[in-house]
Protein backbone atom coordinates (compact mmCIF):
# COMPACT_ATOMS: atom_id res chain seq x y z
CA UNK A 1 0.00 0.00 0.00
CA UNK A 2 1.38 3.22 -0.52
CA UNK A 3 1.99 5.88 2.74
CA UNK A 4 0.48 8.57 0.00
CA UNK A 5 -1.96 8.88 -3.08
CA UNK A 6 -2.55 11.89 -4.50
CA UNK A 7 -4.82 12.30 -7.61
CA UNK A 8 -5.90 14.81 -10.28
CA UNK A 9 -4.84 17.37 -7.25
CA UNK A 10 -6.10 21.04 -8.24
CA UNK A 11 -5.55 24.76 -6.14
CA UNK A 12 -7.01 27.56 -8.55
CA UNK A 13 -6.66 31.18 -7.62
CA UNK A 14 -9.14 32.55 -9.93
CA UNK A 15 -8.27 31.51 -13.21
CA UNK A 16 -4.48 30.88 -12.34
CA UNK A 17 -3.76 27.56 -11.62
CA UNK A 18 -1.00 27.34 -8.68
CA UNK A 19 -1.36 23.33 -8.85
CA UNK A 20 -2.47 21.93 -11.96
CA UNK A 21 -4.43 18.01 -11.77
CA UNK A 22 -1.01 16.61 -9.88
CA UNK A 23 -1.25 12.84 -9.73
CA UNK A 24 1.57 10.71 -7.65
CA UNK A 25 1.90 7.26 -5.74
CA UNK A 26 4.49 7.54 -2.80
CA UNK A 27 5.64 4.37 -1.33
CA UNK A 28 5.88 3.35 2.16
CA UNK A 29 9.17 3.73 3.43
CA UNK A 30 11.18 5.91 0.88
CA UNK A 31 12.39 9.07 0.65
CA UNK A 32 10.68 11.15 -1.88
CA UNK A 33 12.13 14.75 -3.41
CA UNK A 34 10.08 17.48 -5.02
CA UNK A 35 12.00 19.30 -6.92
CA UNK A 36 10.92 22.33 -8.76
CA UNK A 37 12.26 26.42 -9.32
CA UNK A 38 10.71 28.93 -7.05
CA UNK A 39 6.98 29.12 -7.65
CA UNK A 40 6.54 25.65 -8.73
CA UNK A 41 3.63 24.84 -6.47
CA UNK A 42 5.83 22.95 -3.93
CA UNK A 43 4.69 24.32 -1.01
CA UNK A 44 0.47 24.79 -2.35
CA UNK A 45 0.71 20.97 -2.89
CA UNK A 46 2.02 20.13 0.69
CA UNK A 47 -0.86 22.35 2.10
CA UNK A 48 -3.47 20.96 0.06
CA UNK A 49 -2.06 17.73 0.79
CA UNK A 50 -2.88 18.39 4.55
CA UNK A 51 -5.64 20.01 4.38
CA UNK A 52 -4.25 23.39 5.38
CA UNK A 53 -5.72 25.20 2.12
CA UNK A 54 -9.07 23.97 0.23
CA UNK A 55 -7.70 22.13 -3.10
CA UNK A 56 -9.94 23.03 -5.89
CA UNK A 57 -10.66 19.34 -6.72
CA UNK A 58 -8.75 15.94 -6.67
CA UNK A 59 -8.29 13.35 -3.84
CA UNK A 60 -5.65 12.77 -1.28
CA UNK A 61 -5.47 9.49 0.56
CA UNK A 62 -3.32 8.37 3.40
CA UNK A 63 -2.72 4.84 3.58
CA UNK A 64 -5.41 4.26 1.94
CA UNK A 65 -7.84 6.63 3.45
CA UNK A 66 -8.96 9.81 3.52
CA UNK A 67 -7.57 12.77 5.63
CA UNK A 68 -9.00 12.71 9.01
CA UNK A 69 -8.05 14.32 12.28
CA UNK A 70 -6.68 11.42 13.93
CA UNK A 71 -4.33 10.84 11.20
CA UNK A 72 -2.27 13.87 12.31
CA UNK A 73 -1.07 12.01 15.26
CA UNK A 74 0.72 9.78 12.51
CA UNK A 75 2.16 12.69 10.21
CA UNK A 76 4.39 15.12 11.19
CA UNK A 77 4.53 18.73 8.96
CA UNK A 78 7.37 21.46 8.56
CA UNK A 79 6.74 24.23 6.51
CA UNK A 80 9.04 26.51 4.61
CA UNK A 81 8.23 29.11 7.23
CA UNK A 82 8.51 28.68 11.02
CA UNK A 83 5.28 28.36 12.96
CA UNK A 84 6.88 28.21 15.79
CA UNK A 85 5.83 30.23 18.82
CA UNK A 86 8.18 33.98 19.09
CA UNK A 87 7.43 33.89 22.93
CA UNK A 88 8.01 30.58 23.32
CA UNK A 89 11.04 28.84 24.73
CA UNK A 90 12.73 25.77 22.80
CA UNK A 91 12.03 24.40 26.29
CA UNK A 92 8.73 25.36 26.11
CA UNK A 93 7.81 23.73 22.61
CA UNK A 94 9.12 20.65 24.00
CA UNK A 95 6.45 20.48 26.66
CA UNK A 96 3.87 21.81 24.03
CA UNK A 97 5.20 18.65 21.68
CA UNK A 98 4.81 16.17 24.49
CA UNK A 99 1.67 16.92 25.68
CA UNK A 100 -0.29 17.19 22.22
CA UNK A 101 1.38 14.07 20.59
CA UNK A 102 1.26 10.74 22.50
CA UNK A 103 4.27 9.36 20.07
CA UNK A 104 6.80 12.38 21.03
CA UNK A 105 9.81 11.44 22.50
CA UNK A 106 11.47 14.23 24.82
CA UNK A 107 14.60 12.49 25.12
CA UNK A 108 14.69 12.37 21.33
CA UNK A 109 14.39 16.01 20.93
CA UNK A 110 16.81 16.72 23.14
CA UNK A 111 19.15 14.67 21.66
CA UNK A 112 18.79 16.20 17.82
CA UNK A 113 18.82 19.46 18.77
CA UNK A 114 22.34 18.75 20.15
CA UNK A 115 23.41 17.26 17.20
CA UNK A 116 21.99 20.18 15.53
CA UNK A 117 23.90 23.10 17.78
CA UNK A 118 20.56 24.21 19.00
CA UNK A 119 22.08 24.23 22.89
CA UNK A 120 20.17 26.12 25.16
CA UNK A 121 16.43 25.44 25.60
CA UNK A 122 15.77 28.51 28.17
CA UNK A 123 16.20 30.52 24.76
CA UNK A 124 13.07 32.03 23.12
CA UNK A 125 12.23 31.46 19.67
CA UNK A 126 12.44 34.85 18.60
CA UNK A 127 16.25 34.95 19.78
CA UNK A 128 17.13 32.31 17.51
CA UNK A 129 18.63 32.45 13.61
CA UNK A 130 16.55 31.73 11.14
CA UNK A 131 19.05 28.25 10.90
CA UNK A 132 18.32 27.61 14.41
CA UNK A 133 14.58 27.80 14.29
CA UNK A 134 14.53 24.87 11.39
CA UNK A 135 17.03 23.62 13.22
CA UNK A 136 14.34 22.98 16.06
CA UNK A 137 11.14 22.77 13.95
CA UNK A 138 13.24 19.70 12.02
CA UNK A 139 14.15 18.23 15.61
CA UNK A 140 10.93 18.35 17.08
CA UNK A 141 9.04 16.68 14.16
CA UNK A 142 11.92 14.08 14.00
CA UNK A 143 11.24 13.18 17.81
CA UNK A 144 7.62 11.90 17.33
CA UNK A 145 7.01 8.03 16.34
CA UNK A 146 5.06 8.56 12.80
CA UNK A 147 4.48 7.23 9.50
CA UNK A 148 4.75 9.97 7.53
CA UNK A 149 7.07 13.02 7.14
CA UNK A 150 6.39 16.20 4.96
CA UNK A 151 9.63 18.54 5.04
CA UNK A 152 9.12 22.00 2.91
CA UNK A 153 12.92 23.21 2.24
CA UNK A 154 13.89 21.54 5.70
CA UNK A 155 17.28 22.56 5.09
CA UNK A 156 16.71 26.33 4.87
CA UNK A 157 18.93 28.17 6.49
CA UNK A 158 21.33 25.48 7.79
CA UNK A 159 24.77 25.51 7.53
CA UNK A 160 26.92 22.61 5.23
CA UNK A 161 27.14 20.30 8.72
CA UNK A 162 23.32 20.97 9.65
CA UNK A 163 22.42 20.02 6.00
CA UNK A 164 23.84 16.91 5.94
CA UNK A 165 23.02 15.81 9.33
CA UNK A 166 19.25 16.60 8.40
CA UNK A 167 19.73 14.78 5.28
CA UNK A 168 21.31 11.44 6.82
CA UNK A 169 18.42 11.86 9.37
CA UNK A 170 15.48 11.94 6.23
CA UNK A 171 17.15 8.42 5.23
CA UNK A 172 17.83 6.63 8.69
CA UNK A 173 14.22 7.16 9.19
CA UNK A 174 13.29 5.94 5.75
CA UNK A 175 15.19 2.74 6.69
CA UNK A 176 12.77 2.69 9.86
CA UNK A 177 9.70 2.18 7.77
CA UNK A 178 9.11 6.45 7.56
CA UNK A 179 7.59 7.68 4.53
CA UNK A 180 9.70 11.40 3.65
CA UNK A 181 8.68 13.56 1.31
CA UNK A 182 10.52 16.63 1.12
CA UNK A 183 10.78 19.95 -1.25
CA UNK A 184 14.00 21.61 -2.50
CA UNK A 185 15.31 23.29 -4.99
CA UNK A 186 18.79 22.21 -4.39
CA UNK A 187 19.10 19.53 -6.30
CA UNK A 188 22.51 18.03 -4.73
CA UNK A 189 20.40 17.70 -1.45
CA UNK A 190 17.81 15.63 -3.56
CA UNK A 191 20.33 13.77 -5.33
CA UNK A 192 21.83 12.22 -2.02
CA UNK A 193 18.66 11.73 -0.27
CA UNK A 194 15.39 11.21 -2.41
CA UNK A 195 15.19 7.18 -4.02
CA UNK A 196 12.24 8.96 -6.23
CA UNK A 197 11.75 12.09 -7.52
CA UNK A 198 8.58 13.91 -9.25
CA UNK A 199 10.19 17.33 -10.93
CA UNK A 200 7.00 20.32 -10.81
CA UNK A 201 7.17 22.93 -13.38
CA UNK A 202 3.73 26.01 -13.63
CA UNK A 203 1.68 23.75 -11.12
CA UNK A 204 2.68 20.34 -13.27
CA UNK A 205 4.28 17.06 -12.65
CA UNK A 206 6.80 16.79 -15.79
CA UNK A 207 8.88 14.29 -14.50
CA UNK A 208 8.55 11.08 -11.67
CA UNK A 209 10.48 8.08 -11.03
CA UNK A 210 12.94 6.44 -9.36
CA UNK A 211 16.23 8.44 -9.49
CA UNK A 212 18.67 5.35 -10.51
CA UNK A 213 15.61 4.41 -13.54
CA UNK A 214 15.75 8.11 -14.45
CA UNK A 215 19.61 7.94 -15.14
CA UNK A 216 19.81 4.56 -16.59
CA UNK A 217 21.47 4.21 -19.25
CA UNK A 218 22.06 8.09 -20.38
CA UNK A 219 25.29 9.46 -20.47
CA UNK A 220 26.67 12.31 -21.57
CA UNK A 221 29.56 12.49 -24.31
CA UNK A 222 31.91 15.55 -24.30
CA UNK A 223 34.73 16.97 -26.21
CA UNK A 224 36.68 19.40 -27.15
CA UNK A 225 36.84 20.46 -31.09
CA UNK A 226 39.53 22.37 -32.47
CA UNK A 227 37.88 25.57 -33.19
CA UNK A 228 34.80 27.64 -32.36
CA UNK A 229 33.59 27.44 -35.86
CA UNK A 230 34.23 23.77 -36.55
CA UNK A 231 31.80 22.26 -38.66
CA UNK A 232 30.20 18.93 -37.05
CA UNK A 233 28.30 17.95 -39.80
CA UNK A 234 24.92 16.72 -38.59
CA UNK A 235 26.63 15.58 -35.91
CA UNK A 236 23.01 15.93 -33.33
CA UNK A 237 21.12 13.55 -36.20
CA UNK A 238 22.33 10.68 -34.63
CA UNK A 239 19.62 8.67 -33.55
CA UNK A 240 21.74 7.20 -30.58
CA UNK A 241 21.50 11.20 -29.37
CA UNK A 242 19.32 12.99 -27.11
CA UNK A 243 20.34 16.84 -27.26
CA UNK A 244 23.49 18.22 -28.07
CA UNK A 245 24.98 21.28 -26.40
CA UNK A 246 27.75 23.47 -28.07
CA UNK A 247 29.75 25.97 -26.00
CA UNK A 248 32.27 27.35 -27.92
CA UNK A 249 34.73 24.32 -28.31
CA UNK A 250 33.20 22.17 -25.90
CA UNK A 251 30.43 19.40 -27.19
CA UNK A 252 28.31 17.76 -25.05
CA UNK A 253 26.10 15.16 -26.44
CA UNK A 254 23.13 13.51 -23.81
CA UNK A 255 23.20 10.19 -25.53
CA UNK A 256 20.60 7.49 -24.84
CA UNK A 257 22.64 3.86 -25.72
CA UNK A 258 26.00 3.01 -27.06
CA UNK A 259 27.67 6.15 -25.57
CA UNK A 260 31.21 4.41 -26.61
CA UNK A 261 30.31 4.29 -30.15
CA UNK A 262 29.08 8.34 -29.96
CA UNK A 263 32.64 9.08 -28.49
CA UNK A 264 34.23 7.29 -31.20
CA UNK A 265 32.32 9.28 -33.95
CA UNK A 266 32.87 12.58 -31.84
CA UNK A 267 36.51 11.59 -32.14
CA UNK A 268 36.59 10.99 -35.68
CA UNK A 269 35.15 14.64 -35.98
CA UNK A 270 38.43 15.75 -34.90
CA UNK A 271 37.23 16.56 -31.29
CA UNK A 272 40.02 15.45 -27.84
CA UNK A 273 39.91 15.63 -24.75
CA UNK A 274 36.51 12.83 -25.08
CA UNK A 275 35.17 11.19 -21.54
CA UNK A 276 31.95 9.78 -20.85
CA UNK A 277 30.02 11.11 -17.93
CA UNK A 278 27.00 9.48 -16.19
CA UNK A 279 23.95 12.29 -16.46
CA UNK A 280 23.59 14.04 -13.11
CA UNK A 281 20.13 14.84 -11.78
CA UNK A 282 20.78 18.09 -12.47
CA UNK A 283 21.54 17.79 -15.66
CA UNK A 284 17.72 15.64 -15.73
CA UNK A 285 16.10 18.48 -13.77
CA UNK A 286 17.52 21.15 -16.53
CA UNK A 287 16.00 18.99 -19.65
CA UNK A 288 12.48 18.72 -17.75
CA UNK A 289 11.91 22.18 -16.86
CA UNK A 290 13.48 24.10 -19.73
CA UNK A 291 13.80 21.60 -22.59
CA UNK A 292 13.36 24.38 -25.34
CA UNK A 293 16.63 26.66 -23.78
CA UNK A 294 18.24 22.82 -23.25
CA UNK A 295 18.10 22.42 -26.86
CA UNK A 296 18.58 25.90 -28.29
CA UNK A 297 22.46 25.13 -29.12
CA UNK A 298 20.96 22.23 -31.82
CA UNK A 299 19.36 24.97 -33.78
CA UNK A 300 21.93 27.30 -33.24
CA UNK A 301 25.13 25.74 -33.68
CA UNK A 302 25.19 21.78 -34.52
Amino acid sequence: MNALSITGLRKTYGSAAAVDGIDLEIPQGCVFGLLGPNGAGKSTTFKCVLGLIRASAGRVLFAGAPLEASAFERIAYVPERSVLYDWMSVHEHIAYMQSNFVGFDPARARELLAQLGVGDERKKVRALSKGMRTATAVALAFARRIDLLLLDEPTSGLDPVNQRTVLNLMINEAAQGTTVVFSSHQIGQVERAAERIAVMQRGRIVLEGVVDDLKAGRKIVEGILPSDDFSINGFASDARIGRVERNGRILRAYVTEQPEGVAEQMSALGAQGLRVVDLSLEDIFLDAVSPKAATASIVEGV
